[in-house]
């Protein structure tokens, strides 16, 4: 494949989709970089920063700012989907099926649609079809991709051919991707993550100390293992970049939103008014809400999700709440 030759899409102008532009420019490609904001995308057009999601970096020629959605899907036969979960299905609906030949393409949004419960790949399917279709997920702070720390992230297909040709596409010096074919695995532990790296902010906030965050951060992949494991996902892909490294890098960074946001609500500050502070979407939250759907769904054991999802949607106290989950809800280490 050769970058000057090849167009590359993405569909959604964040921090995170922001960043992999970066990088694939950066390899040659030519970049149709898509927001649905007409006066956001005109601004960063003309100062070429996206100040708002992901501050501090020129964008370089090769990424094109746009917000015509049909002009981004038509120039490009590769589609990156890094639109926020729950906005994920309504951008998909402006998809025509029938304009869809020869596209193939790769999700990078960590969450769980509130409602359907479905994963990102699932909605992308009952929306536009069996397609070719791969999902990037992994340990991956937008910040440090951009400013080309080396990461390791895992893609997984179906198709084992496309996520051989998704490596090929996104591989760097500084990026390296391992293949998976358990795709829903990659996506649970990407998308589940963020509710346990919520638990450990709300730990720090409260002021308790490395034993409990160690205790949440350990018990926090059997859950994720469980309820994939219940879902016909591999256990296994758990203990992989995709879960414990994944939750590892959201628990402990301090550009983790959704660490953040667990630390103001362990201070004493409510969702509401934290939410109303950022633009930045923190997926966590709502994935919280699924998640727990899920768990009593294929009726798993989740008591980390159980407890973020009382405080965050029932307002139950943060400390009381952490001190009840870690004395009554551990029993077997391997259960």
């Amino acid at each position: 494949m050769n970058p000057k030759d090849t167009n590359i899409s993405v569909l959604g102008n964040g921090g995170w989709g922001t960043a992999l532009s970066l990088v694939l420019a950066g390899k040659g490609f030519k970049v149709h970089l898509w927001g649905v904001s007409p006066e956001y995308v005109t601004q960063v057009q003309k100062t070429r920063e996206n100040v708002k999601f992901l501050a501090g970096f020129k964008l370089p020629r090769n990424i094109r700012l746009t917000s015509d959605l049909p002009l981004a899907l038509e120039a490009s036969s590769f589609l990156v989907l890094a639109t926020p979960s729950q906005h994920m299905r309504s951008v998909l609906k402006k998809i025509k099926r029938e304009k869809l030949k020869s596209k193939s393409f790769i999700s990078v949004a960590k969450g769980i649609e509130v409602g359907s419960l479905k994963t990102m790949s699932q909605v992308i399917i009952e929306e536009l079809g069996r397609q070719r279709l791969g999902v990037l997920s992994g340990p991956s702070i937008a910040r440090e991709v951009a400013q080309k720390m080396p990461v390791a992230v895992s893609v997984a297909s179906l198709d084992a051919g496309f996520a051989a040709q998704i490596r090929e596409i996104f591989t760097t010096d500084y990026f390296t991707l391992f293949e998976s074919a358990d795709m829903l695995g990659v996506e649970l532990g990407g998308s589940i993550k963020n509710v346990v790296a919520i638990s450990a902010g709300i730990v720090e906030g409260l002021g308790f100390g490395s034993n409990t965050r160690a205790a949440l951060f350990a018990r926090g992949v059997a859950e994720m293992a469980r309820l994939g494991e219940a879902m016909g996902a591999n256990r296994e892909t758990f203990m992989g970049l995709s879960g414990l490294g994944d939750l590892a890098t959201t628990c402990l960074s301090r550009d983790s939103r959704n660490r953040s946001l667990g630390e103001a609500i362990g201070k004493g500050k409510k969702l509401k008014a934290i939410l109303g502070k950022t633009e930045m979407v923190v997926e966590g939250v709502d994935t919280a809400r699924a998640a727990y759907e899920l768990s009593r769904k294929f009726k798993v054991s989740m008591p980390i999700t159980e407890a973020v999802y009382k405080i965050l949607f029932q307002d139950k106290n943060p400390k009381e709440t952490i001190k009840a989950l870690m004395h009554s809800s551990f029993h077997r280490e391997l259960d």
